[in-house]
């Protein structure tokens, strides 16, 4: 799959517990969904550095003494048509139980000592779906063996789904992390794409995509019945608050799938944001059954419901502010505008659907001006992804549901 056009875009990225400032990142980046293996032309087959930018990203900008490895400077990368390299760099950060860790640039060159650390570390067990890890190998590796044919890349593949089965909770979420840590990383986790990217990768072998013809029929109905479970919780998780069927939190709690908290400034809530891309994973399904219908109809009244009109957030110059968290260099600030278009917050309170904020402290507020100024431009409170559905759903609903526009 080409990319159909290139832009550069600045990427902000929010560093995790124990990681105290923001990064911001210039990348060129294609205006299509990622597929991790895509054709410069038809000689030329290569790996789509798309679905790994924010991993790179992060390894770049930020030197964690919790890495194996970091970044050295000057150092060249494979082109994205060096299919082995960069699936031999993928196979040697694989761990022992399958899965891979967050924050490394598979396309790196790296030196014989870098390669003897990463080698070192493959017993420990830091492995994640966090920033687009693990479901982004798994699908580059069927990508490079469905060229090259070395069984060393589908082997590889295989052990990473073994992994995804593995780290499902029974009743079918999956945690940011496994095998799991003690923080809010063991809740069932919707923020940043991560469960959107699994359920994605599990769709296309249910659904039979060609490069996934190496998965043998006795595991093929192993990740059926993972990816049915995992619909299953997307339902079970769908927000009803009251009498509504809404949308999702960014997490559920893994034991009662009640929205939940994560980061001191991430409270339980509805949220917009997360919950569009979901939508549209929803809507990419052949024949929806009735719940997921429902789920989709019901969310695009949500959605509709809680848009804000006259509504622009503005970036303004601001002094230069040093915080334990990050460099703050600019403000944002909510005006009115009739000539806008329609936007959500990223949060919506559960009980009033009021739109909400947050602090440091985890004390809610009910406007931007209220948060705290390192917040305030350091995290994203607004969001236009429920207009992506709103565009896409009255040819879904011609499809698949012709008898009920919810938007009538």
């Amino acid at each position: 799959m080409q990319p159909i056009a290139e832009i550069s875009i600045t990427l902000a990225y929010q560093r995790k517990p124990k990681m105290k400032f923001q990064l911001f990142k210039t990348l060129t980046v294609a205006l299509l969904l990622p597929a991790c293996l895509y054709a410069q032309d038809a000689q030329h087959p290569s790996v789509d550095p798309r679905p790994f930018a924010d991993n790179a990203g992060h390894w770049y900008g930020i030197a964690d003494k919790g890495n194996m490895i970091n970044a050295r400077p000057g150092r060249p990368k494979y082109p994205a048509t060096a299919l082995t390299d960069i699936g031999d760099n993928i196979l040697l950060f694989q761990k022992d139980n399958g899965g891979w860790p967050k924050n490394y640039d598979i396309f790196a060159i790296l030196t014989p000592d870098q390669k003897d650390s990463v080698a070192a570390g493959k017993h420990v067990l830091n492995t994640t779906y966090d920033n687009g890890s693990t479901y982004t190998q798994i699908t580059a590796l069927a990508g490079i063996y469905d060229v090259t044919k070395q069984a060393k890349y589908k082997d590889a593949a295989v052990k990473g789904l073994e992994f995804i089965i593995a780290s499902q909770y029974a009743n079918g979420g999956f945690p940011q992390y496994y095998p799991l840590e003690d923080n809010y990383s063991r809740h069932i986790t919707y923020n940043d794409g991560n469960y959107e990217g699994i359920m994605t990768l599990l769709k296309d072998i249910v659904d039979k995509k060609p490069k996934y013809d190496f998965v043998d029929e006795k595991l093929r109905k192993k990740l059926t019945a993972t990816y049915n479970k995992g619909m299953d919780c997307i339902f079970k998780t769908q927000i009803r608050d009251n009498g509504q069927l809404t949308v999702w939190c960014q997490q559920h709690d893994e034991v009662t799938l009640a929205p939940a908290w994560a980061r001191a400034f991430e409270p339980p809530s509805i949220c917009n944001g997360e919950s569009a891309d979901l939508v549209l994973f929803l809507m990419r399904i052949d024949h929806p059954d009735a719940r997921t219908i429902n789920a989709i109809q019901s969310a695009v009244v949500w959605f509709n419901q809680s848009k804000i009109l006259n509504t622009r957030v503005k970036v303004i110059p601001a002094p230069v502010m040093q915080t334990p968290f990050r460099v703050s260099k600019s403000d944002r600030v909510v005006v009115e505008d009739p000539t806008a278009p329609p936007i959500w917050t990223r949060y919506y309170e559960l009980g009033t659907h009021k739109p909400l904020f947050c602090n440091r402290d985890s004390k809610v507020v009910y406007s931007l001006a209220e948060v705290a100024r390192e917040r305030r431009d350091g995290y994203g409170w607004y969001t236009y992804n429920p207009q992506k559905v709103l565009d896409t759903y009255p040819q879904w609903q011609k499809q698949w549901a012709p008898e009920k526009n919810v938007l009538n």
